[in-house]
């Protein structure tokens, strides 16, 4: 296939790495030869934050290899953190954030695509396959918690990739430093109506490593749902005395 770039159109690819030295390179080097297939330009932001392996030596190294790589660091970890030190740093006019130890390079480049298609609209993951009954069903109830207390019309908030046009500016200044920022990525799409697009995404198998959601994650992950919910509440009442 030909590539015939737009110029005009430039894609933010920010990629939060946290101890992923053992394969990070072998994802980086499959995610440049597809997006070579992809009619726009686009920057990779590695982001490394709270490592304790080699993995920012790697991306520097990477770095040094391509182009059109930037690397960042946080001594602080948090996928919060990676993700929000690369709205900061993002050049282009769509931006994509996503778990690279879970996005194959064709589904990266399916979602760009869509995107680029749809320059108007947030386009998301909807992940239909977990490794294990125990995942489906957390992941279920954590979206059931989300519809109940946000009205949230979506069924994976957590699902990664997200990619959204610069002009839906809100969603460059969010505040969470944990994975609670997919959640708040959801609510400020909702109440500033901005079009989703939901992908399904039927692919599970991580590309390497381990997941660092376990049973008290989970767990925490619920509760501080509610207290966003009812922080929320808390701020539109104060609102409404003042």
């Amino acid at each position: 296939m030909t590539n015939t770039t737009t110029p005009d159109v430039m894609f933010s690819i920010i990629l939060p790495v946290y101890n992923q030295a053992p394969y990070i390179a072998d994802i980086i080097h499959s995610y440049q030869k597809e997006l070579k297939n992809l009619p726009a330009r686009c920057e990779f932001l590695l982001v490394v934050n709270g490592d304790k392996d080699a993995s920012l030596d790697i991306c520097q190294k990477l770095s040094r290899q391509y182009e059109n790589i930037r690397v960042f660091h946080s001594a602080k970890k948090g996928w919060g953190i990676a993700v929000r030190l690369g709205f900061k740093e993002a050049r282009g006019n769509l931006i994509c954030y996503t778990n690279s130890a879970r996005t194959t390079a064709k589904d990266l480049l399916l979602f760009l695509l869509y995107a680029f298609a749809n320059p108007e609209t947030v386009v998301k993951a909807n992940r239909k396959i977990r490794e294990n009954w125990v995942r489906r069903l957390g992941s279920l109830l954590y979206n059931l918690q989300c519809r109940a207390l946000f009205g949230l019309a979506y069924w994976d908030i957590n699902g990664t990739p997200k990619v959204f046009p610069r002009k839906f500016d809100l969603l460059l200044h969010l505040s969470k430093n944990d994975n609670l920022i997919d959640l708040e990525f959801n609510y400020v799409c909702q109440k500033n109506h901005y079009p989703v697009i939901e992908v399904p995404v039927l692919s599970y198998k991580r590309q390497g490593g381990k997941s660092t959601t376990g049973y008290f994650s989970a767990v925490e992950m619920y509760c501080k749902a509610f207290q966003f919910w009812a922080a929320i509440k808390q701020n539109l009442k104060d609102e409404k005395s003042s």
